[in-house]
């Protein structure tokens, strides 16, 4: 079906109390993978690439393979910049075709990130734009920060004022590996969702509890994004094959191993964003 953005997926997703899976991927395997899982599970779903992503390979590239693929599946994809870090970079995935993009301006202050995520609204036209306030701890790329929770009636500022389609709040999640179990500020997520209208997201997801994650899908969120859980996922299955198979030299098998773990995670965590059969 064709390429789409994520208004009309996330409007029904914040209706229907679930949450879009959104799948970072790193080579043609993992979107392979997220498209094939989504196809099993039918299941609308989110691609998304990092500015670092993006160094190793050009927009353009992850924009023409995944608008492709999309064409071709059943379900609703959507391609989407996570983790924005310039006004130039949104500004190139529009161009290249990116149908949603996030911009992070979380570690400026509160005006500056004002400015910067509404002048990306302006740029990006019809496609929804995404916007953090506050900071999810950990490191994202080159991004790294603690984390600074967001405080609610700001937020409610934050998003009259950029005029941003979805928002990302910070609740107590962190990028990469958790070294304990996350405890997430629930009510200050309610607390947010009784004062933002926007569909809101959830970052950090990889490590949080699957309960935790229903739970806040419950309380407002309607985007969930996994990263390092793929990741992880995605090596772990390149290292088990090779261990098994010293002698392997085909690419295609080792990352062949890897493309159907990462399509079996993607399965699973789809069925715990909710969003199973709602393509």
């Amino acid at each position: 079906m064709p390429f789409v953005n994520t208004k009309e997926m996330l409007k029904k997703a914040q209706e229907g109390k679930y949450a879009i899976g959104a799948f970072n991927a790193e080579n043609m395997e993992m979107v392979q993978a997220i498209l094939a899982a989504a196809e099993k599970m039918r299941a609308p779903v989110m691609i998304q690439t990092t500015p670092g992503t993006l160094k190793y390979a050009d927009p353009m590239v992850f924009a023409g393979m995944v608008s492709r693929m999309a064409a071709a599946a059943s379900v609703p994809a959507a391609l989407h910049l996570d983790h924005g870090n310039s006004y130039d970079l949104a500004q190139y995935c529009v161009r290249q075709g990116y149908t949603s993009i996030m911009i992070d301006g979380s570690l400026l202050p509160f005006e500056e990130n004002v400015a910067l995520s509404r002048r990306v609204v302006e740029m990006a036209g019809d496609l929804p734009v995404e916007a953090e306030l506050g900071t999810v701890g950990g490191k994202e790329d080159t991004h790294e920060a603690g984390v600074a929770y967001t405080d609610p009636a700001q937020a409610e500022e934050f998003v009259r004022r950029t005029g941003i389609f979805s928002f990302a709040p910070a609740i107590g999640t962190a990028h990469g590996v958790y070294k304990a179990e996350p405890k997430l500020d629930l009510e200050r997520l309610s607390e947010i969702a009784r004062r933002v209208s926007v569909p809101l997201v959830l970052h950090g997801t990889s490590g949080v509890p699957d309960d935790t994650v229903r739970a806040c899908i419950q309380r407002g969120i309607c985007k969930v994004n996994y990263a390092t859980d793929l990741r992880i996922t995605f090596t772990r299955a390149v290292q088990q094959y090779v261990a098994e198979n010293p002698k392997a030299i085909d690419p295609k098998k080792y990352l062949g191993a890897a493309r159907a773990a990462v399509e079996n995670r993607v399965c699973e965590l789809i069925c715990v964003c909710g969003s199973d059969g709602k393509a």
